[in-house]
């Protein structure tokens, strides 16, 4: 292609159309001596007469009269792929998967409210959770996951993303643990308690750590398990301290299903960061009205359900 001017095709196309300079001109919003010297420039890229004259009207060569409708159909292919998309959508209609990778927390909160919504908009789209088990940026870059939710850890430059909800540590115990005996857990007593934590990547300290450092204090982590719903139900039959996002309770806040089962949360009586939860996708979709309508769609499912604090 080099060399080549894929200007010159709309031009021929015009042309041949009105077989007249002026008002090939005229349409293209050009002068007619312009088109003249495009005219010229066509006539040395193809090696051909083109246009000759015949009379005071021109006439196409057999060469240009085989061109004709492919030459159009080309211009008109030309101009639909060079324009701004469309961004109407049928949601009635589409037919997609999208893979959104999440930790299990997430999709038992905010999984059936989800599917619930987009059932009733869109009935042909389907959902795919996968594991987070990583952070890596690579399988938003390759298309593998078209949707990330969680904490933002990745230093891909080039990501979008878009603020879901924020969340708040809470500590849990069992129903009649000594701990809540006392009114206020101090952080003393919350360190002489052995715990259990959820860490992805088996890591035995954390945020709370560092806080109870600048105490003096330290706990005694014993056990280490791969969800908060693992914490969850071990704290349920043990003496174990355990440390959850609040959001893991219940929908919206603490609920009373989760204290019934056996289960008490109590505010940490130290400080940690926020969990801000995001929605992480490859700006190659930042355009794209379905991904953008699920996007939103997940936005209103977080606010809907007022998770976090």
């Amino acid at each position: 292609m080099q060399n080549v001017d894929l200007n010159l095709l709309t031009s021929l196309d015009m042309l041949l159309t009105e077989r007249s300079v002026t008002r090939a001109a005229r349409r293209l919003g050009l002068s007619p001596s312009a088109m003249s010297r495009t005219l010229a420039r066509l006539r040395v890229a193809t090696g051909d007469q083109l246009l000759v004259q015949a009379g005071r009207t021109l006439v196409p060569t057999p060469y240009a009269e085989r061109l004709g409708e492919h030459v159009h159909e080309l211009a008109r292919n030309a101009r639909a792929v060079l324009q701004p998309i469309k961004n109407t959508l049928d949601l009635a209609t589409l037919a997609r998967t999208f893979t959104i990778r999440a930790n299990d927390g997430f999709v038992d909160l905010a999984g059936p409210a989800l599917m619930a919504l987009i059932a009733r908009a869109a009935p042909h789209v389907r959902i795919r959770f996968i594991p987070k088990s990583d952070k890596d940026a690579q399988p938003l870059r390759e298309g593998m996951v078209d949707l990330e939710v969680g904490v933002i850890g990745t230093k891909a430059p080039e990501l979008k993303t878009r603020l879901l909800f924020q969340d708040r540590f809470v500590g849990i115990c069992r129903t009649g643990h000594p701990l809540l005996n006392k009114p206020g857990v101090t952080a003393r007593r919350y360190a002489s308690y052995p715990h259990v934590i959820a860490a992805r990547k088996h890591q035995f300290t954390g945020p709370v750590d560092d806080a109870l450092e600048q105490s003096g204090l330290r706990r005694t982590v014993v056990m280490v398990v791969p969800s908060y719903a693992n914490a969850m139900q071990i704290v349920r039959h043990s003496d174990l301290i355990g440390l959850v996002p609040c959001s893991c309770l219940g929908i919206g806040s603490v609920s009373d299903a989760a204290m019934s089962a056996g289960l008490r949360h109590f505010e940490l009586p130290v400080r940690t960061p926020p969990i801000k939860v995001s929605a992480i996708w490859h700006p190659r979709l930042h355009a794209d009205p379905a991904h953008r309508w699920l996007r939103d769609t997940i936005l209103a499912v977080c606010k809907g359900a007022r998770l976090g604090n």
